[in-house]
């Protein structure tokens, strides 16, 4: 969650710093709290299983790694939308 949160501080900084328009901040705010709510929704099923299993149990692991994946695929789908919007820009500023 902390990183998440770094990174989405670097992203807001970014988004000033470039002036992007009113549909890219909907996009990255969408992609913001989509991915602190899925960070949150995964903290608490982890809990929640953590609270009914003690030993190791196989229904166990695969609840908490198919909670992970789903936050590892919006991280990476987050990624994508920041490098469209964020891309073309820094070329131009470095072009």
């Amino acid at each position: 969650m902390q990183i998440h949160l770094g990174i989405s501080l670097i992203v807001i900084i970014a988004g000033f710093s470039f002036s992007i328009t009113a549909f890219e901040w909907i996009a990255i705010i969408l992609c913001i709290g989509g991915m602190i709510s899925l960070e949150m929704m995964n903290t608490a099923l982890e809990r929640t299983v953590d609270m009914f299993t003690k030993e190791f149990h196989p229904l166990a692991k695969q609840a908490k790694d198919i909670a992970a994946g789903a936050v590892l695929v919006f991280a990476i789908a987050s990624v994508a939308i920041g490098m469209i919007i964020f891309i073309p820009r820094i070329s131009a500023w470095f072009g």
